[in-house]
């Protein structure tokens, strides 16, 4: 279809804008006049490429560029420009290749599509408005708008045919590997000879900014390491971003880089010409023993005639002139915004009978499977649904005084491989410290490239890569992955955290060593502040077990959650608590409870704790218990859940008029909501020390003496 231009006009950078209009005019005149005959644009086998076939491409390709101009310029806000340039990418990818259902979105062997380039929002809502997905052209025209269906990036659960919510640059890139992952693992796990019912792909888009990300090697490495074949992206080398051309900050060789990491390199010098992008997606479709990446020269504001190829429309509306001036440019036959033409709208709608086929042509296939393996098709299916299996939770062990004291690292550990012979789905590893964050799960192999059916998976130290492909298992459906390394580096998880809170997903991380407890290793590697920053992220729940069965009911919490869960685990062993010989009520199910309370009397001083301080609190409650002084003791393992209980509950835990010190080997800010006004807190306002972590803990005053000094502080007041 387009022509494609010699070689140095591909790469001519047009500065002179009365040039970029005459580029423009002429491109598209030789887009209309080029002869059928000379067109080899892949179509179904049945039709003939013609003219009308081509004016009907350009049509139907002009209509998401219009669409996303008018919606940008109404919203008076919103990126324009990369639309526009990847309007003919896009409209290509979602008639011709990607296989999917508008009608069911959630169809389980459909392709996914991540727009990685999250902030190009509307080339993807003009393309699920024309495939026919359920939005509406006043969608779109409330761009932007309180409610929307059409928000300023792509958020998941929001928008029909959205797979993951993307904005922060290289997230979306990471979830797409994560994806592939779980495709593959699947797979390899339920297809049988003659029965493959598990055979999609997943593809993305990625702009400069997002390779620029560090997360993108991360992510990027670790897909070529394991050599995901059904892993297909697209770059677009525009060359632009919002300070001006890219060669002010970057001059990768982005080419050269991929394939470092053993991905297969295409390039496409030209983004309208539908010919070289059909060609090089056949060729990354057949292209199984490694992930493709097919990058795409494009120029920004394509159409524009003052506007192309420059900065000023990759973050902000056109204008309304320029906007009239653009669709003179492309010869669009209305002046009205969000006009949709009826023949470019049917077109692309015949992208839903295919989709709808090809759906009808699955369940056909999986009902055959179920004949054949109905064991496994059931078991994918209660999977695919988010169900547990019956008695998951008979597996949890329980632990007793004579298994002595333990790191809740360690009980983490047990608990979990416990938990794996009954949760098949339950999958993960961690960030090159499995020995220390205990996530090995026994008897089972670990994923490599070609072998991908194992529990296992080795993430290197990529600890934010970890945590997005992570988000992209759990999207796809059928795994609950889980991922590990110590408290401390979270910080380099957190954009990845933060967008699994967000989306509401079902991911486990895995933090030990979490606290000044690790000891020798020092301040850099204790975490101080990490427990509060992580208990900010709406969505999240934390979880800081005091002893190997709060680990077990720990995990309990995380298998049954509905979105990100985060265990805080020791490295220093933590006693075994006797609750027979308190008058323990309510439980860790409560997110607090009482563990240890005054005899006789009504408390005069209430002390809660987390995780290893807890036993601590305990010390304290039997030294001033021998005193006369009426303590009790309350276990705080998660801020989250007991935030979630009545009134009443967390009255009766927390007695109004009666005062609560807190005690963490942590930064004080998460606990000033749970200690009132006139109540205190031990915990640390500077970062740790090099030594043993029992010195440490007394040089900061965080031991037994400590607390009972501050009760007599704060009884005497």
């Amino acid at each position: 279809m387009f022509s494609s231009w010699p070689r140095a006009a591909r790469t001519l950078r047009f500065a002179d804008r009365a040039v970029n209009a005459l580029y423009i005019g002429f491109h598209i005149l030789l887009q209309l006049l080029r002869p059928p005959q000379q067109t080899n644009l892949h179509v179904p086998r049945t039709a003939l490429t013609t003219s009308a076939q081509i004016s009907l491409d350009l049509l139907s390709i002009n209509t998401i560029r219009t669409l996303s101009m008018d919606a940008v310029q109404q919203a008076d806000s919103g990126h324009p420009g990369t639309p526009m340039a990847l309007a003919p990418l896009g409209y290509l990818l979602f008639t011709r290749h990607l296989k999917h259902n508008p009608a069911n979105p959630q169809w389980p062997d459909r392709d996914r599509f991540v727009l990685s380039a999250g902030h190009a929002s509307m080339l993807l809502y003009s393309l699920l408005y024309l495939t026919g997905y359920d939005l509406s052209l006043d969608d779109l025209k409330n761009f932007r708008q309180w409610g929307s269906k059409t928000p300023g990036h792509p958020e998941f659960g929001h928008t029909p045919g959205v797979e993951t919510t993307t904005g922060p640059l290289g997230q979306g890139l990471s979830n797409a590997v994560g994806m592939a992952l779980a495709e593959a693992h699947l797979a390899t796990l339920f297809n049988r000879d003659a029965h493959t019912i598990i055979d999609h792909y997943t593809w993305f888009i990625a702009s400069d900014g997002d390779l620029m990300e560090g997360i993108s090697h991360e992510a990027a490495s670790f897909a070529g390491h394991l050599r995901l074949g059904k892993l297909i992206g697209f770059y677009d080398d525009n060359r632009i971003t919002i300070d001006g051309s890219t060669d002010i900050s970057c001059s990768d060789d982005a080419a050269a880089r991929f394939e470092s990491y053993g991905w297969h390199v295409q390039r496409v010098y030209d983004a309208n010409d539908l010919d070289q992008l059909d060609a090089a997606m056949e060729e990354a479709k057949n292209t199984s023993d490694r992930p493709s990446l097919i990058i795409v020269r494009s120029h920004i504001a394509f159409g524009s005639p003052n506007k192309v190829d420059t900065n000023d429309a990759h973050g902000a509306p056109l204008g309304a002139e320029e906007v009239r001036l653009t669709r003179q440019s492309l010869g669009w036959p209305s002046t009205e915004p969000f006009h949709v033409p009826e023949d470019a709208l049917t077109h692309c709608r015949t992208a839903a009978a295919r989709g709808a086929e090809s759906n009808a042509a699955w369940s056909e296939r999986f009902s055959g499977y179920s004949r054949a393996y109905s064991q496994q098709a059931a078991e994918l299916e209660r999977r695919l649904a988010g169900e547990l299996p019956a008695g998951w939770e008979d597996s949890l062990p329980v632990f007793t005084a004579q298994d002595g004291a333990i790191a809740s690292r360690v009980a983490s550990g047990k608990v979990l491989n416990a938990l794996a012979g009954r949760i098949p789905e339950l999958i993960g590893g961690s960030a090159d410290l499995a020995g220390s964050n205990n996530t090995t799960i026994k008897g089972s192999t670990s994923i490599s490239a070609g072998e991908y059916g194992g529990r296992n998976i080795h993430f290197g130290i990529r600890e934010h890569g970890m945590a997005a492909v992570m988000n992209g298992m759990a999207l796809h459906g059928g795994l609950i992955p889980f991922g590990g390394t110590f408290l401390i580096f979270a910080d380099y998880m957190r954009p990845a955290t933060r967008l699994a809170a967000v989306m509401q997903q079902h991911v486990i991380y895995v933090f030990t060593h979490d606290s000044i407890g690790l000891g020798e290793d020092g301040p850099t590697h204790q975490p101080v502040e990490q427990l509060t920053a992580l208990r900010s992220i709406p969505g999240l729940t934390v979880l800081r077990p005091a002893d190997a069965n709060e680990t077990a009911e720990a995990w309990r919490l995380a298998i049954k959650a509905t979105g990100p869960v985060a265990l805080s685990l020791t490295r220093q062993k933590l006693p075994f608590i006797d609750r027979t010989r308190y008058a323990a009520a309510g439980g860790a199910a409560k997110g607090a409870y009482v563990l240890a309370d005054a005899e006789n009397s009504d408390p005069g001083v209430v002390l809660i704790a987390t995780g290893s301080e807890v036993s601590l609190a305990l010390d304290a409650y039997e030294m001033l218990t021998a005193e006369g002084i009426s303590v009790r003791v309350v276990s705080m393992p998660s801020h989250e859940i007991f935030a979630q209980q009545s009134d009443e509950y967390r009255e009766k835990v927390l007695p109004k008029n009666v005062k609560r010190i807190a005690m963490e080997a942590a930064h004080p800010m998460s606990w000033y909501r749970w200690v009132g006004t006139d109540g205190r807190i031990i915990g640390l306002d500077r970062f740790g020390a090099s030594a043993p972590f029992n010195r440490i803990y007394k040089e900061l005053g965080l031991d037994v003496n400590d607390i009972v000094r501050v009760v007599h502080e704060i009884a005497a007041t």
